[in-house]
């Protein structure tokens, strides 16, 4: 097919860009672009520099205004527009030139004088406007040289051969160069042509290295027959890197993908960059005998230069897709000379002697994707789709291919990927028709994976479908089984077929159980009795009352509680099946509340654990109740008074009374702050126990609620060893200690009956093991009147000594608190004389006046003792002194304010006191009279202990204003006075000097 017919327009087009290029400096004889500046030389030796971004031209004289023919042979432009090489061919020989775009003439290359280059190679990943770096010139002689100009030096760096050819002596026509990083190092690679030859290059390390490998050793060339005069090399360039190439030779065009990354090694040993390596015959242009004068290459193209026309050649299929007439002045003699490209740019130009044309690309890949499907490359065809509408006619193709074929399943994966050329109903219809059920069910399945997630409606719809396409399935194949039975029980586990589709249904409802409806695709499986799809999709939805119910009443106890072990299965489930699977697995039930820990409330799990007790067990089974009661209990420390109580009542059921027993001993509230040491119920427990005669357990009770004395009497009835370990356990009251015992010693001399000698003796050892809590007086009530005294004589007399010795130890302590007496009255006459010294300087540690100030100064009242006129004040042992008010005033400052209010009130009432007994009694108001009124010692006693307890500077207060911040939040404002505040930025603060 025509590509362009095919895009409906033309891939490229012709238009003159510059009729009169050379500027009057004679013919075209060479062109070069790069970066919208084109570069030509004339047959008289001038290059003319057009730059189409700024729309300007200057002409370069290369011959120096010296008289003769001077023709320049070649023009390079390297991609950025800014280096230019040329050589200028005189009768002389040849010369070569350099210029760069700042320069205002060409410098000459004096070591390439002589040489005539035909090829230039430049270094596109590390040039630079300022340098060309390295730069590879091919030379007619069939040399290779290696040159670097900076801009700045105004002449070439060096010029240095690289490499000659000597094998087969000929000209080197074009050159192309590519570097690639290699770690720290770069990879060179190098394409050379003849005009019979391709050579290749490579190597890591300087152009120097890597051509120096070569001497003596074969090189890797290509060799094609045929001869052409203008034989051409041609990179194309994409995002500054070469994709692909093409050699213009005498017999074709040699093209292939170009891979610098590649790791292939050649038979030679060197890496083989290039791929994909193909070849276009002249032949294919129909003219026979005709070659190109030029080529050009594009990302998709050959651009070949035929007489005045560009034929256009898809490098892909090497069909002829276009013809583009130059349309060129007439008065021309050659015709169009040659193409060259603009890397850069993406255009193409053509020239004759005076004219250049712009060829440009009008989006040529756009019908790609034709071209490869034509040669049934679908892959490359897919990768150059360009909308859905492509991509369909490549999915067409293909699946019509295979549904020929009868290759069904690979046709239905194809058709599930087109969306708008063919209907869903069409589609559906082809495989229906041919009852192709299996393919139907495939291509709904890839349709599914081609929906979107806004097509919810037709997803829903697809996916119900093929669930009842996979139900119709597996029952065909349940049907074919050679048994003849339509039960999934009973299908062959050896069916591979069955078993994968299986398999496969299941993990189809794990993918759709999002999008399938529930009530729906259950009818479905339980229409079709696919019993375990129906329990696997109900778990899939998160119905896992479904799925536990059902393992229930399978008798699959472990499957129900994997299923209920489940992080997002809600726990009431687990109530509500607890006492089916408890009785059904009682272990298995066990294990699985035990692993749960404190996920479940055990209090919620009691009446299905009371289920379980219900029903009679073997003695030695385990009673899994009790396993997970104790497990509650003392592992999860659980407090439910109703676990606690379950426990208690079914170790009292059992025959051994050691677990009840050690149960009541466990304190399992010990150690919290507050709240019981139990948590079962003492009066329940009390009463089971006594239902079920656990008479030991009983006594236990008793005194855990502290009814010793029933305890006591109980415990006397079971054991008399049990009755004194409890009469012994009541240690903070003496007097029920005594009563417990005097019970114990009654029933120990009432069970000894008989009035002989051993059994009162009996009876009256049992003292010693009171601890002298109980004497002989204490039990003799207890014996007959008829016992003889003398059985008693030895018991009496030791009880007698006893009575002697308390008195004597009584008669000592009155003694000694006799002379405790007379000392303290001693010491209170002592302090009644009790003095100190002040000396007449001492001042006051708060207002730092005298102490001895004489007149009206800090008078409190007439209750204190003042001496003449001075005021009252205290002394302390440590010397300091206080008058009275200041003292009061200072401690009442440093003090809480509870203890300030109630120093206030204590001087308040003491003053309102001293002025009503001043007024009762006439007194002078002078304050010399003393007071000693009842109720005014005792306030004036309470106001000492209140202010002068201790001293204020040397006691408890002054530690405690430690503590105290030495600036009180009410001085706030106070401190905030004294703050410095910045100056403000504006303001400068000039340094003054003074002289003197």
């Amino acid at each position: 097919m025509d590509a362009a017919a095919a895009g409906g327009g033309q891939l490229f087009s012709v238009d003159p860009l510059e009729r009169h290029a050379a500027r009057g400096h004679g013919a075209v004889t060479s062109m070069a672009a790069g970066s919208d500046v084109i570069v030509l030389g004339t047959s008289r030796g001038w290059l003319v520099r057009h730059d189409f971004s700024f729309d300007d031209a200057h002409d370069l004289d290369l011959g120096g205004g010296r008289s003769g023919d001077h023709t320049v042979h070649r023009v390079f432009l390297d991609p950025g527009g800014k280096h230019c090489v040329a050589t200028v061919v005189h009768p002389g020989g040849a010369e070569t030139y350099y210029h760069h775009a700042r320069w205002p003439r060409p410098k000459p290359l004096p070591r390439l004088r002589g040489l005539l280059v035909n090829a230039v190679a430049w270094n596109c990943q590390s040039i630079t406007e300022a340098s060309t770096k390295e730069v590879i010139l091919g030379t007619e002689s069939g040399q290779l040289f290696e040159m670097a100009v900076d801009e700045a030096d105004k002449k070439e760096k060096y010029v240095k051969p690289l490499f000659e050819l000597t094998e087969q002596k000929e000209g080197i026509k074009a050159l192309q160069m590519e570097t690639a990083v290699v770690g720290s190092a770069t990879r060179y690679y190098v394409m050379a042509v003849t005009p019979t030859r391709l050579y290749s290059f490579t190597g890591i390390g300087s152009l120097e290295t890597v051509f120096a490998s070569y001497s003596g050793h074969a090189i890797r060339f290509m060799e094609l027959p045929g001869e052409i005069p203008n034989s051409e090399l041609n990179f194309f360039i994409k995002q500054r890197r070469a994709k692909h190439f093409g050699w213009l030779s005498g017999s074709g065009i040699y093209h292939g993908e170009l891979n610098f990354g590649a790791q292939h090694s050649s038979t030679s040993g060197d890496e083989n960059f290039v791929e994909n390596k193909s070849f276009f015959d002249y032949s294919k242009l129909g003219d026979y005998g005709i070659k190109p004068r030029s080529f050009a290459l594009s990302e998709f193209h050959f651009l070949l230069l035929i007489g005045d026309k560009i034929k256009v050649v898809n490098i892909i299929s090497q069909q002829i897709v276009e013809e583009l007439l130059v349309d060129n002045t007439p008065d021309t003699s050659r015709g169009i000379i040659g193409l060259c490209s603009d890397a850069s740019t993406g255009l193409f130009y053509a020239y004759d002697e005076s004219s250049i044309f712009q060829v440009s690309t009008s989006d040529e890949g756009r019908d790609m994707w034709q071209v490869y499907l034509d040669m049934n490359d679908y892959a490359a065809a897919l990768s150059h789709c360009r909308n859905p509408f492509q991509r369909d006619q490549v999915y067409l193709v293909q699946a019509d291919a295979a549904f020929a074929a009868k290759e069904y399943y690979i046709a239905a994966s194809f058709y599930a990927k087109i969306n708008y050329i063919l209907s869903f109903e069409e589609i559906s219809l082809k495989f229906i028709s041919l009852g192709e059920q299996d393919a139907l069910r495939t291509f709904l399945l890839r349709r599914l994976d081609n929906l979107t997630k806004d097509d919810k409606m037709q997803i829903t719809m697809i996916s119900t479908w093929a669930t009842e396409l996979y139900l119709d399935k597996i029952n065909r194949l349940l049907l074919e089984d050679s048994t003849g039975s339509t039960t999934n029980a009973v299908a062959e586990p050896n069916n591979s077929e069955y078993c994968s589709i299986v398999n496969e249904f299941h993990a189809f409802l794990s993918d759709s159980k999002d999008v399938l409806d529930e009530a729906t695709t259950m009818r479905l499986l339980e229409s079709c009795g696919r019993v375990d799809e129906l329990v696997y999709f109900a778990g899939l939805k998160e119905q896992y009352e479904i799925v536990v119910h059902h393992y229930i009443q399978q008798g699959e106890a472990r499957k129900a509680l994997e299923v209920l072990q489940r992080h997002n299965v809600p726990v009431d489930l687990v109530y509500k099946f607890a006492p089916d699977l408890i009785m059904l697995d009682a272990y298995e039930t066990v294990e699985s509340w035990m692993m749960a820990r404190n996920k479940l409330n055990p209090g919620k799990l009691i009446p299905a654990m009371m289920r379980y007790v219900s029903e009679p067990h073997a003695k030695n089974e385990t009673h899994e109740v009790i396993k997970y009661l104790e497990f509650c209990v003392k592992d999860l420390n659980n407090e439910d008074p109703g676990v606690h109580n379950l426990l208690l009542s079914l170790y009292a059921k059992k025959e051994d009374e050691s677990q009840l027993l050690q149960f009541l001993d466990t304190k399992f509230g010990r150690g919290q702050t507050s709240g019981p040491e139990f948590f079962y119920d003492p009066k329940y427990a009390l009463r089971l126990c006594l239902q079920e005669k656990r008479m030991r357990a009983c006594v236990r009770i008793y005194s855990m609620m502290s009814m010793h004395e029933e305890a006591v009497a109980l415990a006397l009835k079971v054991d008399l060893e049990l009755a004194k370990a409890e009469a012994d356990k009541v240690e903070d009251d003496e007097e029920l200690r005594k009563k417990l015992w005097l019970k114990v010693a009654k029933h120990v001399i009432e069970q000894e009956k008989g009035i002989k000698r051993e059994n009162i003796k009996k009876a009256i050892e049992f003292l010693s093991e009171t601890n002298n809590l109980l004497k002989i007086e204490d039990i003799l009530p207890f014996f007959p009147d008829f016992v003889l005294i003398d059985d008693f004589k030895e018991e009496i007399c030791k009880s007698l000594k006893d009575y002697n010795s308390q008195i004597e130890q009584l008669k000592q302590e009155m003694d000694d608190a006799t002379r405790g007496a007379d000392n303290i009255r001693n010491d209170i006459g002592a302090l009644a004389q009790r003095y100190t010294v002040i000396d007449r300087e001492q001042d006051c540690g708060v207002c730092r006046r005298k102490i001895l100030t004489v007149g009206g100064l800090h008078q409190v009242g007439r209750s204190y003792t003042s001496v003449g006129n001075m005021a009252p004040f205290y002394v302390f042992p440590c010397g300091h002194a206080f008058h009275a008010n200041c003292l009061i005033a200072h401690v009442t400052r440093c003090s809480s304010q509870v203890q300030a209010e109630r120093i206030l009130d204590l001087q308040k009432r003491l003053s309102l006191m001293d002025r009503k007994a001043a007024k009762d009694n006439g007194a002078s108001v002078n304050g010399e009279s003393i007071m000693s009124t009842t109720p005014v010692d005792k306030l004036r006693s309470q106001l000492d202990d209140a202010v002068a307890s201790e001293c204020p500077f040397c006691g408890d207060m002054m530690i405690k204003e430690i503590s105290q911040p030495f600036i009180l939040p009410e001085e706030s404002e106070e401190k905030a006075s004294w703050e410095i505040k910045p100056q403000p930025a504006a303001q400068k603060i000039l340094p003054m000097t003074m002289s003197i």
